[in-house]
């Protein structure tokens, strides 16, 4: 059963039209609406695409979790930030975006949430590979991760290492003179070949191997 898709439209003037349109070109069933109204709705399965224009966000996406902890939400921001990207995974959403992201983006987001992943920007993947590298050397007895990377083939590692140091699709296509698609694709085989949901995971992983190396 696939999930069905609640857009939260924030009362707010900079609320732009062109994020709903977006938001309904990715999902044409989805159903935008106000929190009061989406709150008596969503159900387990359920994903919850959270502005935070929204006024108290962050507690809101809380108390809905806490009612309905088997629905995903995910955080639309006009200027995303490491910050308030932590701030949303605090709260208990599964995914942070810019609220103007194109159609195709959203449905991205939207696969990997589903899939239990976790989708944040590079730059907060970034931040958290680092934190996981200090954890490390804090902890040379932590257990090596059950991962083999001779599995991967030459441009797959390739497209691992450079998703792992945060760089976009479109960063590593132009690094690697390939396409986004082809990326895409490549993205898919070492997620896949390593046991791996998202972008997060691998980072961590990486990060474990080379603590290790």
């Amino acid at each position: 059963m696939n999930a069905r898709h609640f857009l939260v439209q924030a009362v707010a003037p900079s609320w732009p039209v062109i994020a709903r349109e977006r938001w309904q070109q990715a999902f044409p069933a989805g159903q935008p609406g106000h929190w009061l109204e989406l709150q008596q709705t969503v159900a387990a399965g359920d994903m919850v695409w959270v502005p935070v224009m929204l006024d108290d966000w962050r507690l809101k996406v809380a108390a809905l979790l806490q009612s309905q902890p088997d629905c995903q939400v995910i955080v639309l921001s006009s200027v995303p930030d490491q910050v308030e990207g932590l701030r949303a995974l605090n709260a208990g959403a599964r995914g942070y975006c810019h609220l103007l992201a194109a159609p195709g983006l959203l449905q991205e987001v939207a696969q990997v949430v589903s899939l239990g992943g976790l989708w944040v920007g590079p730059d907060l993947v970034q931040r958290l590979m680092a934190a996981t590298r200090e954890l490390l050397q804090r902890s040379p007895d932590a257990v090596r991760p059950a991962i083999d990377l001779s599995v991967l083939s030459e441009r797959e590692l390739q497209v691992a290492h450079a998703v792992a140091e945060g760089q976009s699709n479109r960063e590593v296509a132009e690094q690697l003179h390939i396409t986004e698609r082809t990326v895409k694709a490549h993205l898919g085989a070492v997620f896949e070949k390593l046991g791996l949901r998202d972008r997060v995971q691998l980072v961590l992983h990486l990060a474990q191997v080379k603590s290790y190396a």
